[in-house]
This record gives C-alpha cells, structure tokens and sequence, in this order.
C-alpha cells in the first residue's frame, strides 16, 4: 500500500517532467489530465468520493460495510493504476494525455457516462503483469463497472444557445423589463457560470434556459432545435431551495427518484443499484441512512442535503444541468465542493449552468465561462479567464487586491469605491455636471449607478457583443440524426400507471407514517375517546332523558370525525405544492397517478386512530353490544372521514393556501355541524337545502339507524328515515364528488403554470 509520502514522490515526478515538454504536448494537458494529476497526489490511504464507487464494484457491491479484502485490493489496485500512469507520463506528452483519460473513465464515472477506448490504457496490459496478484481481481472490477454502463444510454452531448432573450413583467400596471437582449453559449464540458446582484435576472434567465418559464422574445436552441417534451428527460434542474421530504432517508430519497425516473429498460433492482452508486459518487454513504430532516426534524448537512438534491438530477445521467444558486447557506469548504462536484460532472461531457451570487476566489476560477448580469442587461460573456483583462481593457480596474467576484459585482451594482473610473466615462460625468458659473475646477465628480451601468452596457455592445453573436452562428459539430434525438414532442415516462401508482403509494405511506402516527395525535385521541367513555359511562337509553345523552355521544362522534380529517387533508396539498411542481416538472409522474396514490395511501392511517378512539368509547359509553351493530357503527365513522377528507382535499386543492384553506374550511365545518340535525330539529324550508350537504348530517342519521331501529320520534327530524341508503349513498357521492374537485383544481393549476 502507497503511503503519503508515495503519493507525493508520484507528484514531483509528474512535475519534473513537465518542463521538457514540448509546447504542444504542454497545451495537451487539459482539464482532464490537470484532475488526474491532482487525485495522483491525493491521500491514497484514505479513497476520495470518487474512487468510493471502485470500492464498492470490488467488493461485489456489499455497500458500505465491504470486506476488508476488497479495501486492500483497492488500494493494491489504485497503485498499479498509479504507476502505470506515471510511466505513460515518462514515456511522453501524448501517453499522458491517454493515461488520463483512461484513469478519469475509470475513477470519474458520473452516472453511466461511457467513455470512448484509449489505446494506452489498453495497450498497457504488460506494464501490469509485475502486479499480477492483481490482474484478474482488477480486471473484474473493470468489466464489472463496464457493466454498470452498459445500464444506460452514453450521454447526448446538448449545445446550448440562447440570442437576444427579453422578459417582461407587469407589477401592478407597470411594465418592468427583468431581462433585455441576453445573449450566450454552453458546449459539453463546460460550467457556465451565471453572476450578478440580487434582481439582475439570474433565476429568470436560468429558468428560460431549463425550460421551466417562456421567453417574450429571443431564441433559445438545444443543439440548434427547440425546447421539446422529450428535453426533459435530458435536463435536470436543481432549485434553489432544496425540496425534499423530511422524514425520507437520503437512500430512500434516490431509490424513488430512480424507480420513477429511470427508463422502463431498466429492472427494479438496477435501479436500485444506480442510486446506490450516486450515493457514492456524492460521498453520502455516511448518511445514506439518516433522514433527511427540516426546520423542526433533525437531518442531514446543509451540504450533504444540496447534493442529494444534485444526486436526484444526475441520476438519470441528464445532458445538461441547471443549478440555481448551489452554494447558497454553505461555508466556503462545503461550496467549494460543490462547485469541484460540478466540474467533475462537466469533464464526463454534461453541460454545467449554475447561478452564483458572490463565490470566492478559488470558486470563481472553476468556472469555465462567465455571464455577468445587471439590471437585466448583459455586461460580460466570454471565458472566466478573460474577465478581468476585458474589464481592465475598457479602463476598470480594482485598486486595491481584492476578490474578482467583488469587483465584478461592485461593477454591476455601479459601484466604483476602489475601482478606477474610465477616462472617457470621467469625462462625460463632468461634462454632465459642469456649471458654466462654477470656476471650481477641483470638485470631483463620481459616476452614478446609472451611468456606470450605461457605460459598461455600451463597451460590451461596442468591443464583444459583435464577436459573439457571430460565434453563435456557427454550425455545431454534430450530426442530423443527433439534433433529431431531441425534437420529438412525445413524453417519455420512466414507468406505466401502475407502477407510478405503487411507488408513489409506498412513498406516501414511509413520509406520512411519522405526522399520523406521532404520540402527540395518538395520546389526542385516546385522551378524547376515555373522556368521552368517562362522561358517557354505561349511558342508559331506556330513559328519554339517557336516550338523548346518547344521541349527543353519537352526533359527537360524528362532527368529531368529520372535523378531524378535514383540518388534516386541506394541508396537503398547499405543503406538498412544491414539491409536486418539481416532479411533475420532469415528467416523473402523471398526475392521476400521483392524486390517487395520495389520497389512498393516507387511507390506512387515517383509519387506524378511528378503531383505537370507537373500541374505547363504543364499550365504556355502553352502546349496543353486539359485534353487527359495533361493525356497522365503525363502517359509518370510516365512510364520514372518507368523506371529510374529501373535502379537505378539494378545499386545499383549490385555494393552494394554508391561511385562506384554513378560513373557509373552518366556516364549512361550523355551518355543517349546525345543519346537522341535532341542535335544530325543524329546519326553515327555504335553507332546508344546506343539511343534504352536510356530511355530520347523513352520518349522525345512519349512527341513529345503527343503535336505535326503529328510531324514536324525539330524536327525528322532518325528514323520515328509512333503510340508510339515502344517507349511504350522500356519502358515496361526497366521497368521488370532492376527490373529483380536487382533481380537477390540480389539472387547473397545472395547465395555468404551464
């Protein structure tokens, strides 16, 4: 096994070399080679995250309990690849640059990208046969990570274009331009990197770009096509707030997101397998097994919780990705992390588009282009590199040692403190604000914010805008047949109905579990069931006076059930919005699929409470003890909270707002109550109408039906009672009818974002 000190003998021999390089072979050393050179000198004791999924392919995919022969043969493994390629880099400039790219394809495998043959790391099956305790079990590891890749198709290399592309907004009769004429460009293997102050239009443009929001004007292409139904399942789109369940552990929150997203080609348990590998490739094994958590659930990091969100977009190995502001919240070691996760998921030939706010100055040199925005408008776009000498060019330049992204931003929010004001921009603030009276020529006039922001629009348009609109008119390197892979308009669902309807069904069942079977909800209701058995105790209803004690326990019994799912359902949806416009916004689900399994996968929870609150109450309160009448009184409960919860459903479905759900459910469930038919008995005929539509109503009667047959007169109202399946079917009907609105009030919302 290498130990440190190898491991940095290995690096000054790589650096030793380097010098009596040939320019050209020097120019060779891409990206990828300068990422082999850092993980050569790496701790080798200790495998980084990327090397994690080598470890598990070794030791026959036992998780993150492996053996201890499978981390030896790693490390014996890691070695011999090490060696090898520091004998390719002796031999020369163009070995190194096959070596690399042999080693990246081995250690830096994002999510099934398959990299083309290189012919040094096949033609170096000699070199290896010092080591040949470790020929065949390294061999198995390469034909078992081919394997892996063979899972899925090799990434569609997406060219991203975007001309002159507005957006406009009314605020209140007030038309404001939020983008004007953006222009720019990403290529595979690139982060673009998009930059400006808070308001400049960052998320806008981003969302434009993902196709998450329409443009007013402009041209946005993928591989010089439209935006297409099919783009989606090619795209993956990290918000920037993380939208995630709480009480889903990080491994439960992949394996859903892989059954659900994953092509139909592949099985279940090769599904489970890749999220299993993304958790490696992210370095999450740690936490794979603890919940994700939230404002009042202990969880995870915020770091380790932004790359479970990257992992649920990576894993269907997308073309391009989007990231709005990834390392907002983090400390800078954890976004630096980040931003190298990104640049590693660019070298596999993804394109990378991330929005930051104020990176430091080793993020802000990850980035390979740079698009810096302010006030909607476009004031840089060109290489990260070349920033700075643009901005020095047209006469801005910090005076004082600072953070290239602060000077940038102090630029677009037309700041000049510490920046060196253009002479020609000098000029005409002076010529602006020269009084012919004043013969004070020492007053020193600053640029404000407008005419910083004027100039700086003016030099991009007159110095580069011409430059790079040009270059956008370019062909792209691809073929037709590539470019068709894309322009079918066609949805693509990762599985049929059915399974989208398991799936989703199990996932409700785990996140709800932890709310409806809490002690706080359980200890609620047998408190309430033994206080009510208690007040209610052996209830005599041979008297007139205890046959009304018992109807007023049975018209409880019945507002009790009724009011209880009501304000539980109309929370679902309104909490669950955001995360429902992220799915649906990639085609996981269709949404039948996903409201049927939502309002049935809170069915066995919602029903458990109800038989611990009546076996209690039922018995104490000395109601008629027999099981057909017991049986028949629980099946009443269950068809009222059926009910109730529909109504829930269809209130919170259609408002999508806690607060103004919360109101009217409140004056429903009141009005219900009164109209009831135990607190007024004669009903005026011209409201008469309100109490069919009262659940409490047609449950208080069949609970009256069940216990007393035939029903006294003193407890009837106007409207006689026959057999109950008036009342059954007025809760059958209430039941569909509110899921229905409820239904369609989604597909409204749906139809009206898109």
């Amino acid at each position: 096994m290498m130990d440190v000190g190898a491991g940095g003998t290995i690096g000054r021999t790589r650096s030793e070399q380097l010098p009596p390089m040939a320019p050209a072979s020097t120019q060779s050393l891409s990206r990828t080679a300068s990422a082999e050179t850092v993980l050569s000198t790496a701790d080798v004791t200790s495998l980084s995250r990327k090397s994690s999924f080598g470890k598990r392919s070794a030791s026959g995919g036992s998780g993150a309990g492996g053996n201890s022969h499978g981390r030896s043969h790693i490390r014996k493994s890691r070695s011999a690849q090490l060696k090898l390629d520091m004998e390719d880099l002796v031999s020369s400039g163009a070995a190194l640059s096959r070596a690399s790219s042999a080693s990246l394809g081995f250690s830096f495998t994002f999510t099934g990208f398959t990299p083309p043959p290189q012919h040094g790391f096949n033609g170096s099956s000699a070199d290896l046969a010092p080591f040949s305790d470790d020929d065949v079990d390294l061999e198995a590891a390469a034909t078992t990570h081919r394997g892996k890749n063979l899972m899925t198709e090799p990434t569609l290399p997406i060219y991203l274009k975007f001309a002159e592309v507005k957006y406009k907004v009314v605020v209140k009769g007030v038309e404001r331009e939020i983008l004007s004429g953006i222009s720019g460009s990403a290529c595979p293997g690139e982060v673009l990197a998009l930059m400006g102050p808070s308001g400049s239009g960052k998320t806008t443009l981003l969302s434009m770009l993902g196709g998450r929001a329409a443009a007013d004007d402009g041209c946005i292409s993928y591989n010089d096509e439209p935006f297409g139904k099919s783009l989606k399942r090619r795209i993956g789109f990290v918000t920037q707030d993380d939208v995630l369940f709480t009480h889903l552990t990080v491994r439960e929150t992949l394996t859903y997101a892989a059954l659900l997203r994953l092509p139909r080609t592949m099985t279940r348990e090769q599904k489970k397998e890749r999220a299993l590998d993304i958790i490696y490739e992210l370095g999450l094994e740690r936490c794979q097994d603890t919940m994700i958590g939230g404002s009042f659930v202990r969880g995870v990091s915020g770091g380790e919780r932004k790359r479970v969100c990257i992992g649920n977009e990576i894993i269907i190995n997308p073309s391009l990705l989007f990231l709005d502001e990834p390392t907002s919240g983090l400390d800078s070691t954890t976004a630096l992390r980040i931003i190298q996760l990104l640049h590693d998921i660019a070298e596999t030939g993804k394109t990378v588009i991330t929005t930051i706010h104020q990176p430091s100055s080793r993020l802000f040199h990850k980035f390979d282009k740079l698009i810096l925005l302010g006030r909607g408008s476009l004031l840089y776009f060109g290489k990260t590199s070349e920033a700075m000498p643009y901005f020095q060019s047209i006469g801005c330049s910090p005076l004082i040692a600072m953070n290239p992204a602060e000077f940038l931003l102090d630029l677009a929010n037309g700041n000049t403190n510490d920046v060196s004001v253009p002479s020609e921009l000098d000029d005409k603030v002076h010529m602006e604000n020269q009084n012919p009276q004043d013969t004070d020529s020492k007053i020193d006039f600053r640029p404000s914010a407008q005419d910083v922001h004027e100039y700086l629009v003016d030099s991009y348009e007159s110095r580069v805008a011409y430059k790079e609109k040009k270059k956008l008119l370019a062909p792209l390197p691809i073929s037709d047949d590539m470019k068709a892979t894309i322009t079918s308009s066609k949805r693509e669902w990762g599985t049929n109905w059915c399974q989208q309807y398991s799936i989703l069904f199990c996932r409700g069942l785990k996140e709800r579990r932890h709310d409806y079977l809490s002690w706080m909800r359980i200890t609620q209701v047998i408190a309430t069931s033994i206080i009510l058995g208690l007040l209610w105790w052996h209830s005599d209803p041979t008297t007139p006076k205890g046959l009304q004690d018992q109807a007023g326990l049975l018209f409880f019994i019945a507002v009790f059930w009724g009011f209880f799912p009501v304000f539980t359902a109309i929370f679902t949806f309104p909490q669950e919005r955001a995360m429902l416009n992220k799915e649906r916004a990639v085609d996981m689900y269709k949404l039948s699929a996903y409201f049927l399994a939502r309002t049935t996968s809170d069915l066995p929870l919602d029903l458990f409470l109800p038989v611990i609150f009546m076996v209690i109450v039922y018995f104490m309160a000395g109601l008629k003890a027999s099981a057909s009448h017991f049986f028949l009184s629980m099946l009443t409960v269950f068809l009222s909270i059926i009910a109730a919860q529909g109504l829930g459903l269809a209130i919170g479905a259609t408002l999508l707002d806690i607060k103004k759900a919360t109101t009217l459910a409140s004056v429903t469930v009141m009005t219900f109550m009164l109209a009831g038919g135990f607190f007024v008995k004669r009903v005026p005929p011209f409201i008469s109408w309100l109490r069919y539509l009262s659940f409490n109503y047609h449950t208080y009667r069949l609970l009256l039906k069940v216990q007393y047959d035939p029903v006294p007169d003193i407890l009837m109202t106007s409207v006689p009672l026959d057999n109950g399946v008036t009342e059954v079917g007025a809760l059958v009907a209430m039941i569909v009818g509110y899921r229905v609105l409820a239904y369609l009030s989604l597909r409204r919302v749906k139809a009206s974002n898109s």
